[in-house]
């Protein structure tokens, strides 16, 4: 039977989020319910929130989750009722052409749950964040959105690679190929930018230097695995880059604030045959302009990262297994942990730079 659950909905443009009643149904071929455990506030959330990604009001938020498998539909066999989970908005087809071609990473057919979790009021369709919509009870979901870890971990942490964490750590590891010995600069220190820290250590880079504008994020960026920290307020991020890397520029740069700027700031900060990586998510009016001479005259590679390039069955678990080893402490990830009805509060303490990862308990 259909079960109603609390979930956080966001009725309109930049209207404050409510909780409210929410329906959702059983499972259907190929879905699966997941007794939510934890979900991280992320930005991709707040974009959702102020009508930045689609106008599908209302929208049922939440995606950087994990939880319990409750139920499942037909036809399903890579999980079953009881497995513990990180949800992933990367359900791989398996049969477009890049599956096809053993690259699984750029599915473009990914998919969702077919039916659609409605408000219990009046029976209106929810579009669910990315597909999942997390911030509630239980939600429904694709199976192929579950991807089964080690059950002892934290919900709260094991969560949070369900996007801004693994979009980090990926676009450091899987797009940048960051190496051993290798000079790393982030730009942005926010979760994803501190993610790619934490990922260009794991890849044994010998510098990793950090960029932004807050002394705040700088310090904590520190405390990820940073080695040097530059204020691009008060210092030109380009010169001293270069400064620090014997006048080289870094082998690889991540940009992970989404903005023209940074990403020239990127451009012009890397080495004559480094590479860029563009994690952060820029807006639809955003246009970049680059002397061509230049794109052309420098080499190296200039690449997005689209969910830091991951295939959760391979790198959710390995990760985790990481994490359990003492060897990536996600946790450090983790400011807060709050209640469905403190979302709303969650929203603007991460708009102002407060927080790394506030994380709803449920």
């Amino acid at each position: 039977m259909a079960q109603e659950v609390r979930g956080v909905i966001a009725p309109g443009k930049n209207e404050p989020v409510r909780v409210e009643t929410i329906v959702v149904p059983d499972p259907g071929p190929g879905e699966a319910v997941v007794k939510v455990q934890a979900c991280g506030v992320c930005h991709t959330d707040l974009h959702y929130k102020q009508g930045g990604i689609s106008d599908d009001f209302p929208f049922l938020l939440g995606h950087e989750a994990a939880g319990i498998v409750e139920s499942v539909g037909e036809g399903v066999t890579d999980v079953a009722p009881g497995d513990f989970v990180i949800l992933n908005w990367r359900a791989v087809c398996g049969n477009c052409r890049a599956c096809l071609r053993g690259r699984p990473q750029y599915c473009f057919n990914t998919h969702n749950a077919e039916q659609k979790m409605t408000l219990a009021s009046t029976g209106q369709e929810l579009s669910p964040a990315l597909g999942i919509g997390a911030f509630a009870d239980k939600t429904l979901v694709a199976a192929g959105q579950c991807t089964k870890v080690d059950p002892t971990v934290s919900p709260a942490v094991a969560g949070l690679l369900g996007c801004g964490v693994m979009a980090g750590i990926g676009a450091a590891i899987n797009t940048g190929n960051v190496g051993r010995g290798d000079t790393v600069a982030v730009i942005g220190c926010g979760g994803v930018g501190d993610a790619a820290i934490a990922g260009a250590r794991l890849a044994g880079a010998a510098r990793i230097i950090a960029v932004d504008i807050d002394d705040r994020k700088l310090e904590k960026a520190l405390t990820m695995g940073a080695t040097h920290t530059v204020n691009s307020k008060t210092s030109d991020a380009v010169e001293a880059i270069r400064e620090l890397t014997g006048g080289f520029g870094a082998d690889v740069v991540i940009e992970a604030v989404g903005r023209p700027e940074t990403y020239k700031q990127a451009f012009y900060g890397r080495d004559l045959a480094g590479t860029v990586v563009l994690v952060g998510v820029p807006t639809p009016e955003m246009k970049l302009e680059l002397p061509l001479l230049d794109v052309f005259g420098r080499g190296g590679s200039l690449k997005s990262s689209w969910y830091g390039d991951c295939l959760p069955s391979r790198d959710f678990p390995m990760l985790i297994d990481l994490h359990q080893q003492g060897r990536l402490d996600l946790g450090a990830f983790v400011t807060e942990t709050v209640q469905l009805d403190e979302v709303e509060k969650a929203f603007e303490r991460m708009h102002g730079g407060d927080v790394l990862r506030s994380v709803v308990v449920l």
